[in-house]
């Protein structure tokens, strides 16, 4: 009886052998199909022959042999004994790799001790600088590390991949023999060595070992880049192969091109080096221009040439006006702040032609400011051209000051404050500041306007109070009673929060101007001058009539999908005449621009229109000429805004062209009025004086701007300097005494 139980045991525990024997062939044949599948669509496939061998096994159910297979293909093999040892070593795939191209590897795990948990694979030389820091890209694995030198950045050449699905997860199953997909990427060519790290149960097993690469030279490819007038010139380029993948990969890439941006930016006659492929290249030079797509393949042939024809749609500079972006930074932020502290101007002058920018105000700032301020010169940077200035000024940020609002101070002659060594000895707050700048004569503004003046909801004017509390425009409301402010900034943060406090202090008949910035690379990296002024000048580009347009307001800001050219009321063009019209009684005037926008005929349903009920910072870009489009259609709506509130509306046709729109109200009594493609385009206003009385458009805006002087205070009074806060409230009570007498003179 008892030989009969133990009969019967022995075959329970052998079909149940049995069946998790079957169970684990049948996932590893599964997995295995997947591996394939997978190493087919990264462009990278097993050889025909070992393929239909594989596929002979697993019907015969022979995972010895596939395994024999798939060895000859795993770059790095790991064995984790019944000990629970970890052992690393080099497998039996030949470690060659293509410079600026991706080579797909296998990478081999026997199991023998069953474990499930999570595997890494870490390399040294595949490390990138993070913004100080240090990110390690593999298999997990994330540390901050100590400042590096730009000689190690130069050294992590390797850039690697793991793929993964449901069928090939980064967790070890369990399972005696399993595979994984590495992807690995040479940034350069020659023999190189690798160090890799492996880490397993959360760093309780690791091994390491080192693997010598030969890295195939790739082929050189040379650019022809013609404008739309068929001369030379440099555009922005994105290169996709047939995988997806972007090329240079991003994380090896050395200025001028950006680890955080998609694109490149090359010159007409430039060389790039690719591997053996398809690819397609997007093609542009800012807003002006379309966008094109080419695909092309590289072969191992000399002389080969990717030549591209740049397409405007519109072209400002031909009607006087002149593109810039007011904000640009060379450092901190998404740019490397340690050890370069930034990119030099021979580097980010790739960026203002490719993007096709008039004017780049580079402003030196608190982060790599002791390295960055070595190019302010108080003149336009050498590397400028006839079309394209660059000119390095500064923005007060991670300044004492800095609570405040953050400054931005074009035209300096000087970028040292009087008695001063260091940071930290700049004033506490922003009055002094302006002062000091407007005493050289520089045209001064406060930057991303919107951060601390959020408010709940999308209407303009809106009367909800906003905190105070953010480092955007917010000491405005008491330095623009003193007459210290040329302008506010827009385009970097939500559009209502931007333009309800200037459109209040318009309605109390203070003249600040907008003008469009993007904070590159802080509040937007993807590229520089999505915020954009458009000036119009007579006598041609230069840097001082530039800025001088932003100051009279002979401009318009856009997104540069849409452009409102020309604007006039009764005959008077904006920035000229002071950007008055008189009129001696209440009477009708004639508003008229030139208009014209862009939209493609599909909708992008990845731009969306902006919802204040909801967190916003996901909702970018938060201007987008895509976000004003009417429904289905390719129509958006020019809104006649006076004093801060739609008065008319008409509806244009976004096909590129240039249209004339005018329209006419009645004015019964002294007003502002401007020109809007909301989220897109803003012109700056005309003042429409009756009786030359001003502009005192509201009591409750005047009764806002009153109540606003008083949140500020309060919230920006402990960090003045105790020395200062006698000055500072002084400037405080001015700005309720100014206020007051503008509530008590104001219309209803």
């Amino acid at each position: 009886m008892r030989v009969y139980i133990t009969f019967l045991i022995i075959v329970f525990f052998s079909i149940q052998s049995f069946q998790l024997y079957g169970q684990d062939n049948q996932l590893f044949f599964t997995r295995t199909n997947r591996l394939l599948e997978v190493l087919q669509n990264l462009h990278t496939p097993v050889p025909k022959e070992d393929l239909n061998l594989i596929k002979k096994a697993i019907a015969a159910n022979n995972k010895k042999s596939v395994i024999s297979i798939l060895d000859k293909y795993a770059l790095l093999q790991l064995d984790i004994n019944p000990e629970r040892k970890l052992t690393a070593k080099q497998g039996q795939a030949n470690a060659v790799l293509l410079q600026n191209g991706w080579s797909s590897f296998l990478v081999k795990v026997a199991n023998i001790a069953g474990m499930k948990s999570l595997l890494e694979i870490q390399s040294e030389e595949a490390k990138r600088v993070y913004d100080g820091g240090e990110k390690i890209y593999g298999m997990g694995g994330d540390s901050k590390g100590s400042v590096v030198t730009i000689e190690d950045i130069k050294k992590r050449w390797l850039d690697f991949q793991f793929y993964q699905d449901e069928l090939i997860p980064q967790n070890l199953s369990g399972s005696e023999t399993e595979y994984f997909i590495i992807r690995l990427y040479s940034r350069d060519a020659g023999l190189k060595s690798a160090a890799f790290k492996v880490l397993c149960e959360t760093a309780k097993l690791k091994s390491g070992l080192t693997v010598s690469f030969n890295c195939l030279a790739a082929h050189p490819v040379k650019l022809s880049i013609l404008d739309d007038d068929h001369r030379r010139a440099t555009a922005s380029l994105t290169i996709k192969d047939a995988n997806g993948n972007i090329f240079p990969s991003q994380a090896k890439r050395l200025a001028p091109d950006l680890f955080f941006e998609s694109q490149f930016y090359r010159s007409d006659g430039d060389t790039i080096y690719l591997p053996d492929g398809t690819y397609t290249v997007e093609y542009t030079r800012g807003a002006e221009y379309l966008k094109g797509i080419k695909k092309f393949e590289i072969k191992s042939t000399p002389g080969q040439v990717l030549a591209v024809q740049l397409k405007r749609w519109i072209n400002p500079n031909n009607r006087g006006y002149f593109s810039g972006d007011s904000h640009i930074h060379a450092s901190g932020c998404s740019h490397y702040t340690s050890p370069t502290q930034g990119v030099k101007p021979d580097d980010l002058i790739y960026h203002v032609i490719g993007e096709g920018v008039n004017v780049a105000c580079i402003l030196i700032w608190g982060r790599g400011y002791d390295y960055q301020k070595q190019f302010f010169e108080g003149k336009d940077n050498k590397l400028s051209t006839s079309k394209n200035l660059m000119h390095y000024d500064m923005e007060i940020s991670v300044f004492p000051s800095g609570h405040a609002g953050h400054l931005v101070l074009l035209k300096l002659k000087d970028q040292y404050y009087p008695n001063t060594k260091e940071i930290d000895n700049w004033p506490t707050y922003t009055i002094p500041i302006l002062k000091w700048a407007k005493a050289q004569g520089a045209v001064t503004g406060y930057a991303h306007s919107g951060l601390g003046l959020e408010v709940p909801n999308d209407s303009l004017p809106n009367y909800a109070l906003p905190k105070f509390d953010g480092i955007g425009a917010n000491e405005y409301i008491v330095s623009v009673t003193q007459n210290l402010v040329d302008f506010i900034s827009a385009m970097d943060t939500p559009p209502v929060w931007e333009l309800n406090i200037w459109y209040h202090t318009l309605n109390c008949g203070f003249r600040t101007r907008m003008v469009g910035e993007t904070d590159y690379p802080c509040l937007s990296d993807d590229k520089i001058a999505h915020g954009r002024t458009y000036v119009k000048l007579d006598k041609g580009l230069t840097y001082d009539e530039w800025t001088e347009g932003l100051k009279t307001g002979r401009s318009y800001i856009s997104d540069g999908k849409s452009h409102l050219m020309d604007f006039t009321v009764n005959g008077i063009e904006a920035g000229t005449r002071n950007s008055e019209v008189n009129l001696s009684v209440p009477a009708t005037i004639t508003i008229s621009a030139k208009v014209a926008a862009l939209l493609s005929p599909e909708k992008d349903t990845t731009i969306k229109p902006l919802n204040y009920y909801k967190e916003i910072w996901s909702q970018k870009p938060f201007w987008d000429l895509e976000q004003g489009r009417i429904k289905n259609t390719r129509t958006v709506p020019v809104e006649l805004i006076v004093n801060g509130e739609v008065r008319a509306t008409k509806i244009i046709v976004a096909d590129g062209s240039v249209k004339d729109i005018s329209f006419e109200t009645e004015i019964d009594k002294s007003s502002w009025v401007a020109l809007r493609i909301m989220p897109s385009s803003h012109t700056n206003p005309l003042f429409v004086l009756v009786n030359k009385e001003p502009i005192r458009a509201s009591k409750k805006s005047a009764a806002w701007c009153l109540k606003a002087v008083n949140i500020c205070l309060a919230q920006k009074q402990s960090q003045i300097a105790r020395e200062s806060k006698e000055e500072a409230a002084k400037f405080y009570d001015a700005a309720r005494v100014t206020y007051q007498k503008i509530l008590d003179e104001s219309h209803e």
